[in-house]
């Protein structure tokens, strides 16, 4: 089945959350519409955010953990299951929006295709202007290095610039519209 990350009204007024209308996305589709040839994932995308106001996030979990050196940063798993819903909260919507904006702005100079290699290069050079900068990029050469599999090879991420931004936009439209997130897996 996969992840996936459901556009809810907030806070929860039942027993369920409710899902919110995705006409409060509609206007994804014109992403879609204009989206290159070359980002057709990122149309498929923000087609399906338009019609189901859903991300299937599946694909993204790996790199998200990595940019916001986190586990499971799309599965709202920062609370104990028994403890609390798997919800992103508007505020955490908003930190998740922020944080893949400054991504694919970092990532721009390097073009639109988002490898392993151009996440690496992106995350070299905010962290290199750290104040710790040293730890922090031995932190990200461990991180990096545990993603590879047992003969040392990355993960075959090949995202368009454009879909990273679309995933940040769908974050960025549930805090401006105060919805949550619910992981749905």
């Amino acid at each position: 089945m996969g992840l996936d990350n459901v556009a809810v009204q907030w806070p929860r007024t039942g027993r369920f959350y409710e899902p919110v209308d995705p006409k409060e996305f509609a206007d994804f589709l014109t992403i879609a519409e204009n989206a290159p040839p070359h980002a057709a994932p990122a149309a498929a995308l923000a087609k399906n955010i338009a019609r189901s106001a859903t991300v299937h996030a599946t694909p993204y979990t790996e790199v998200v953990d990595l940019l916001f050196g986190l586990e499971g940063v799309l599965y709202a798993t920062e609370h104990a299951i028994e403890d609390e819903d798997p919800v992103i909260d508007p505020d955490g919507c908003a930190w998740l929006a922020g944080g893949l904006e400054k991504f694919v702005a970092g990532h721009a100079p390097l073009g639109d295709v988002v490898t392993f290699d151009t996440v690496a290069q992106v995350m070299r050079t905010a962290l290199s202007q750290a104040r710790h900068a040293d730890k922090e990029l031995r932190w990200l050469q461990t991180r990096l290095d545990a993603l590879r599999d047992e003969h040392g090879n990355p993960p075959q991420w090949q995202f368009s610039l454009l879909e990273i931004e679309v995933l940040a936009r769908f974050y960025r439209r549930c805090t401006e519209r105060g919805f949550a997130v619910y992981a749905d897996y």
